[in-house]
C-alpha cells in the first residue's frame, strides 16, 4: 500500500543541499514509496475548523543542481495526508505554536504528525532535559539575577544562555573571575523579566558537543561530536564547530536508556539528544539534524529508520 508524506518545512530553494536532514528524511521517504507533498508554515489555516494546506506535489534528488521539482499548487485536507512531518527550523515562536494548533486538528482528522503537536508546545528543548536531573550537570532556570549570582558564586564556572536560542546563539561562558557577570544578566533576563538557564560549565566540550539521534526510542549506534573552534565554547555546527562522527559511548546509552520511554509516551519518534561529556544538556524535538554527517561517515540509514518507524505506525492504525 502507497501512503503519502506531508513536509511543513522552510523554503526548500534556500537549504544547504549537503547537510540538509529534512531533504535526507524527503529521499528516504521517497525511497519507501510515499507520495510527497510540500508545505511551507505560511501554507497551512484551518477552514470552520478543519484543517487545511495550500500543498503541492513533491519530488526530491540526490543532485546539488536540482535537489527537488513540485508540481501545481491545490488547497487539500490535511487530515487526509497518511503522516506530516513538522521540520520548520526555530525560532520557537508564536506562528511555530499557531502552526502546531493546525497540525494537531490535522492529527483528529486522521494524520499522524511527526512530531506529536502538543509534544512540541511542551517540550522546551533545554527545559525539557531538566525532566532527567540524573542525567544533567548542575543546573538553574531562574530570572532572579541575585540567584543566578549565587549559582555562579557556588560552581565558578558557569555557562548562561536563553531558553529559547537555537544553533549556539545567546550563549554566554563566565568565568571564575566573574567578568561582565552583571551584564550578561541583565542582557539575558531582560532585567528580570526572562528566564534564563544557567549550567555548571563541562570542560569536556573541547571533545565535542555530541548528537545522538533517538528514532522511535531506540538511538541510532553512532553520534556527531561538534567539536568547538579555538578559544570557543559553542560546538554548534552554526557557530563554526567541525563535526566528527562517532560510535556511542556506555554513558552516552545509558541517557537514552533514560529518556526513551518518556519520548515514546509522548509520541517523539525522531528526537535529537545533546551529550557533553557525561552530561545531558538539551532534547532536541522541533528539527533534529546531523543525519547526513552519520549516514555518511557510518553508511547508516537514519531516514530509513524513520520511515520504517512511521510505516510501522500507520498499519497499525489500519
Amino acid at each position: 500500500m502507497s501512503y503519502s508524506l506531508g513536509v511543513v518545512m522552510d523554503p526548500i530553494t534556500e537549504i544547504h543541499f549537503k547537510k540538509d536532514t529534512t531533504l535526507a528524511l524527503l529521499q528516504a521517504a521517497q525511497r519507501e514509496g510515499f507520495d510527497l507533498y510540500y508545505f511551507e508554515q505560511s501554507d497551512l489555516y484551518l477552514d470552520r475548523g478543519r484543517a487545511m494546506g495550500r500543498g503541492r506535489p513533491l519530488r526530491v534528488f540526490n543532485d546539488p543542481a536540482r535537489w527537488f521539482e513540485t508540481g501545481d499548487v491545490a488547497d487539500m485536507p490535511l487530515g487526509t495526508i497518511d503522516v506530516l512531518l513538522m521540520r520548520v527550523d526555530p525560532p520557537f515562536d508564536n506562528e511555530y505554536i499557531y502552526s502546531t494548533y493546525i497540525l494537531e486538528a490535522a492529527e483528529r482528522e486522521g494524520a499522524l504528525v511527526v512530531n506529536k503537536p502538543q509534544a512540541l508546545r511542551d517540550c522546551n528543548e533545554k527545559i525539557f532535559a531538566t525532566t532527567f536531573p540524573q542525567c544533567c550537570p548542575p543546573l538553574i532556570v531562574s530570572r532572579d539575577m541575585q540567584r543566578l549570582r549565587e549559582f555562579h558564586k557556588s560552581h565558578k564556572d558557569v555557562i548562561f544562555k536563553p531558553l529559547d536560542g537555537m544553533g549556539g546563539s545567546g550563549i554566554f561562558h563566565c568565568k571564575p573571575d566573574g567578568a561582565n557577570l552583571g551584564t550578561i544578566l541583565e542582557m539575558l533576563t531582560d532585567n528580570g523579566r526572562r528566564q534564563i538557564m544557567g549550567q555548571r560549565y563541562i570542560p569536556e566540550i573541547t571533545n565535542g558537543d555530541k548528537r545522538i539521534l533517538v528514532v522511535d526510542g531506540q538511538a541510532v549506534p553512532y553520534c556527531l561530536a561538534r567539536i568547538p573552534e579555538a578559544g570557543e565554547t559553542r560546538g554548534n555546527l552554526a557557530a563554526g564547530g567541525r563535526g566528527e562522527a562517532r560510535p556511542l559511548s556506555d554513558r552516552d546509552r545509558w541517557i537514552v536508556e533514560q529518556v526513551a520511554p518518556t519520548l515514546k509516551e509522548k509520541g517523539l519518534l525522531f528526537v535529537g539528544l545533546d551529550v557533553i561529556g557525561e552530561y545531558l544538556t538539551e532534547i532536541n524535538v522541533t528539527s533534529p539534524t546531523c543525519v547526513r554527517e552519520i549516514d555518511a561517515a557510518y553508511g547508516t540509514d537514519i531516514g530509513g529508520l524513520l520511515m520504517r518507524a512511521i510505516t510501522d505506525r500507520l498499519k497499525k492504525k489500519e
